[in-house]
């Protein structure tokens, strides 16, 4: 990744600041009683894609649910997509999404793609 990126932290908001015009965010939500955060949507303006700031902002998420001892349960298909590719950071996976199979996993992937698509 070119150039130097910092992450805020905002409540619920993660952001990137990379000084070009719009800003890349992960949306999540705490659900505390379920010990989760909930990674809603992350987005990367197209002018900014290919340069691994989701990655960056996904693995910001991580850290807060490590901080938070709270599991991590994706929503959106880049974090899904992201715990498919790095099959190392699934310990913080919601336990109901450790148990699922690599068929199972690129299945739900597929399915949360169709559903973004509408």
């Amino acid at each position: 990744m070119s150039g130097e990126v910092k992450l805020k932290r905002l409540d619920g908001l993660i952001v990137a600041l990379t000084g070009h015009g719009e800003k890349p965010f992960l949306r999540y939500e705490i659900v505390r009683p379920l010990g989760i955060l909930r990674i809603l949507s992350t987005y990367v303006p197209p002018e900014q894609r290919g340069r691994g700031l989701a990655e960056l902002l996904v693995r910001e998420a991580i850290k807060i649910a490590r901080e938070e001892n709270l599991k991590i349960e994706p929503v959106c298909s880049y974090a899904l997509y992201y715990f498919i590719k790095y099959k190392q950071e699934r310990d913080i996976l919601a336990d109901w999404l450790q148990e699922k199979t690599e068929d199972e996993l690129n299945a739900l992937y597929r399915y949360v793609i169709s559903l973004e698509k509408k």
